[in-house]
């Protein structure tokens, strides 16, 4: 039986994307959108992109794929203090596509707009020369002047980071079905699975970062080396002490398996939680306003002076530094 035609990129448009389109993107019946933020409002924009075997497997579910491309970005703003407003996607598809994958792509990507507030205003649809190429460009609002930076760190900071570290390093690892893997019981396994597939940006501690934070950034290369990027962007240092760093259950199962495991859990990337910045006599009410948002926020050492990496001391009190402290795309 012969394979039906593909669809055009303005069939496809208007079958598996005008439907996600909010009220700037015209129903994506013109070549641009329209977004004005609200008054005394300033615009905060972001952009990442995602790769077939380069940050996601070309097996995850499509709908994970989706949820992970536009959740980066979204992870992205959260630690700015923005409220999203939209997003931007160009979607360069692999030669070997098919429309049920489409399909469950722009169901993944619907159910994540809708959950956060984020519509889709435009974008394009390609044929990629290599592999699919997923970039997505979220665009978010805060007032005026008020943008958390992330190169503002003094020292004297505590530093704090939301939810759990590791979990999506080790998630990514067990694809490979590891030794330490089992121990694991099958609901620890589905945790770690579950947080590689798919980020949980932290947009309800917005308001918490807005209000309390000196410094911010997502943690989306390993906590690591992305507190290494804020430091030097401050110029300035850190100690964290590793026993300090938030673990889930799963996370210290796995640990309890393999000590070994605590390097990718401190450098692994894909965590997407948010490491701040906050003066020491913030620290009470920022956790206080995070604990009311439904996230806890977990002092994990402070902001000193100087232009060295930071340190890690674990719990026989060695400080490590990691040469290589993040993940890296290239």
């Amino acid at each position: 039986m012969a394979a039906l035609p593909r669809p055009s990129e303005d069939e496809l448009i208007a079958r598996y994307f005008a439907p996600l389109a909010g009220p700037g993107g015209l129903g994506l019946r013109d070549d641009a959108a329209i977004l004005a933020p609200r008054p005394g409002h300033d615009l905060v924009l972001t952009v990442d992109a995602v790769v077939a075997g380069v940050h996601y497997l070309p097996d995850d579910p499509p709908a994970s794929i989706a949820a992970k491309a536009l959740g980066v970005n979204l992870s992205d703003l959260a630690a700015k203090g923005a409220e999203p407003r939209g997003f931007l996607l160009t979607l360069a598809l692999a030669d070997d596509w098919d429309e049920a994958w489409l399909a469950a792509f722009c169901t993944g990507l619907s159910e994540t707009a809708a959950r956060f507030g984020c519509p889709l205003l435009g974008g394009d649809t390609v044929r990629a020369a290599g592999p699919t190429l997923i970039s997505v460009t979220a665009l978010g609002e805060v007032p005026t002047g008020r943008m958390v930076r992330r190169f503002t760190a003094e020292p004297g900071d505590r530093l704090l980071v939301s939810g759990t570290i590791g979990d999506a390093a080790l998630g990514l690892r067990l694809r490979r079905a590891p030794g330490w893997a089992a121990g694991l019981g099958e609901a620890d396994r589905q945790h770690l699975a579950d947080r590689y597939l798919h980020p949980h940006p932290r947009l309800p501690l917005a308001p918490a970062l807005l209000a309390h934070a000196r410094a911010a950034m997502d943690v989306s290369d390993g906590l690591a080396g992305d507190l290494a990027k804020m430091l030097r962007a401050s110029g300035a240092s850190a100690e964290v002490e590793i026993p300090a760093v938030p673990l889930s259950p799963a996370a210290r199962a796995a640990l309890a398996a393999d000590e070994g495991l605590i390097d990718p859990i401190l450098t692994g990337g894909d965590d997407y939680e948010i490491l701040c910045a906050v003066a020491p006599e913030r620290v009470e009410a920022i956790r206080d306003e995070a604990r009311r948002a439904g996230i806890t926020l977990t002092p994990i050492g402070r902001v000193i002076a100087g232009h060295a990496a930071p340190g890690f001391r674990d719990a026989a009190g060695t400080m490590r530094i990691f040469a290589s402290g993040s993940f890296s795309h290239f």
